[in-house]
């Protein structure tokens, strides 16, 4: 037989074969990305308060407004338009109608629109905002952002405080099917953000709490095969440990600011950063953050150059918390030495991410202090410093430094190891104390560290709103802040407000809140700056967050400043 005749019948066998792949296959449109710290904590609006959940949350449905990930501005959500009464405290949103809560069936492998007791397709509605404020706002739940709700809404405290059972006395009301009514304590310019927030969203009554025609669920109703939402995108499958894949919602009407996906899923492997790499450089993986054992090879990898973004990682910062509770980390000496020792830069030249952060706040927020306006603001390496407050605490104790010894817990993730080896050869070298290191998985690391066993804890916050009130008020005020499980500053559970430090800080806190004057605000939140980390040593921050990353050059996303992405925005090429 001819050569032609082969090359022939060859191009028309490859032809054949590609006309038997599915079309689906041809075309889907997946994005690969990890969660590097074990298996992701929630996905239930009521209980989240991470990262990972909040990004996944967000695309699972959508609250009264969304924050715009280019510029952190508000956008319409769910609300189509909303009013306000005269004194800013009463707000009206008018909400889309017929957007159908929607599952993911397994059995047939399609998107579902949900159905009530009578056949009807469930659309969402005020009640059900209302619904998942209310869960939220349960004693029982134990909703770790409830405090927020409790900040913000009239009632909501003495509701979520089990002072009352009664919550019409809360300030959040379905006028009708589609009007929602919010009111708040006091005017604030961060009011829409709260309220806008995840643990606010729509929840679907009917399968946690049950009706006449579904089983209720309670926390195991957001699994694969019972979670319900009705944003761009829905759980198809989480397999704890392993992974877990969202698909596009075609139920979702699309809007202006949240419109149809492109992408037909987006699929999370639960695995280190190292792995994920590995699988990036494979072809497997569309996102890898750039372990630090490899960060010089690739930045420097012409395969690589049109693949890094330098963007946030997230509008956050990555911080200490030191446990004043527990010895040696109870003497002010001691918290203030370990925070001279360590050399910022130099544990962001070692992880390769992140700016060095003599403060907490991040400077990208509104109202933040800037670093060219407060050049000594904060806290960095001065080793002289260190040594001396050491070696005064040794004296006072009569012992040397030899016999300190402390204990820092981070979680699992390949960054945090190399971060905590890092540090912990500063202190040792620097102090020279005994350090032991401990680490477990995101879930579990949490739960320690509430429980306050180690001296020294890794922790980070991540804007949940572009102001500094959410680096600040949000954390650390006395009731509810979010970390006063951690930090336990000035005491315990809140019992004790008298150290006058703490009374200063809230003051000055909650002046900044309702200043209008950008100056001002800012001096006010510098001066709280100089309290937490300079004067009482509760925290020391490390680094804001920001680095190379490696993305797929075919996605053509918007570049997020704000750390959450909006996936339905995104496409492949």
């Amino acid at each position: 037989m001819k050569k032609s005749k082969l090359f022939f019948l060859f191009a028309v066998l490859i032809l054949v074969c590609l006309t038997l792949v599915p079309v689906s296959a041809q075309s889907e449109k997946v994005f690969r990305t990890n969660f590097n710290s074990g298996d992701i904590p929630s996905i239930d609006q009521a209980l989240v308060s991470d990262f990972i959940g909040i990004q996944l949350v967000d695309e699972l449905t959508v609250g009264l407004l969304r924050q715009n990930e280019e510029n952190g501005e508000l956008e319409p959500g769910m609300a189509t338009d909303w009013s306000a009464s005269e004194d800013s405290l009463t707000y009206t949103f008018n909400l889309m109608e017929g957007v159908p809560w929607v599952v993911y069936n397994p059995a047939t492998g399609a998107v579902e629109e949900v159905k009530d007791c009578d056949g009807n397709v469930r659309t969402v509605t005020a009640q059900d905002f209302v619904y998942g404020t209310e869960r939220t706002l349960r004693p029982v739940t134990a909703s770790p952002y409830a405090f927020l709700v409790n900040q913000a809404l009239v009632g909501a405290e003495d509701y979520n405080l089990d002072k009352t059972q009664d919550f019409s006395t809360v300030g959040i009301k379905a006028l009708d099917g589609k009007t929602l009514e919010v009111t708040f304590k006091e005017d604030g310019v961060f009011n829409l953000n709260i309220v806008s927030m995840w643990m606010m969203h729509a929840m679907p009554s009917w399968v946690i709490d049950g009706d006449a025609c579904t089983e209720g669920l309670a926390e195991r109703w957001s699994e694969t095969g019972t979670y319900q939402g009705y944003g761009p995108f829905i759980l198809k499958e989480w397999t704890h440990d392993s992974h877990l894949e969202l698909v596009k919602n075609p139920f979702w009407p699309g809007t202006a600011a949240v419109p149809q996906p492109k992408l037909d899923s987006v699929h999370y492997s639960l695995i280190g950063d190292v792995m994920a790499l590995s699988e990036y450089e494979a072809g497997n993986m569309d996102y890898a953050i750039i372990p630090a054992g490899d960060y010089d090879r690739i930045i420097t990898s012409p395969e690589y150059q049109d693949h890094l973004i330098y963007k946030p990682t997230s509008i956050g910062t990555e911080w200490l918390v030191y446990n004043h509770l527990l010895a040696p980390t109870d003497d002010v000496r001691v918290r203030l030495a370990l925070s001279y020792a360590i050399d910022k830069q130099a544990v962001v030249d070692t992880v390769k991410a992140g700016e060095a952060a003599p403060y907490f706040v991040n400077p990208a927020v509104a109202g933040a202090p800037k670093p060219a306006d407060y050049p000594e603001l904060g806290i960095m390496y001065d080793p002289e410093k260190a040594k001396a407050l050491i070696a005064e605490y040794c004296e006072e104790k009569g012992i040397t430094p030899s016999e300190i010894s402390l204990s820092y817990s981070f979680n699992t993730t390949d960054a945090q190891k190399i971060r905590a080896e890092t540090i912990q050869a500063m202190w040792v070298s620097t102090l020279g104390i005994n350090v032991t290191l401990k680490n477990s998985d995101w879930a579990v690391f949490k739960e320690e560290r509430s429980n306050g066993m180690d001296n020294v804890y890794r922790s980070s916050w991540v804007q949940d709103y572009m102001d500094a009130n959410n680096f600040t008020a949000d954390v650390f005020l006395c009731p509810g802040g979010s970390y006063q499980d951690i930090t336990d500053w000035p005491s315990l559970a809140c019992a004790d407000l008298s150290n006058p430090k703490y009374v200063e800080y809230a003051d000055v806190i909650k002046q900044a809140g309702k200043q209008d004057d950008p100056a001002a605000r800012a001096a006010l939140y510098a001066r709280g700056e100089e309290i937490l980390i300079n004067e009482e040593a509760i925290i020391n921050p490390l680094s804001w967050n920001n680095s190379y990353v490696l993305q797929n050059p075919r996605i053509v996303a918007p570049v997020s400043v704000t750390g959450y992405e909006r996936w339905e925005k995104w496409d492949i090429q």
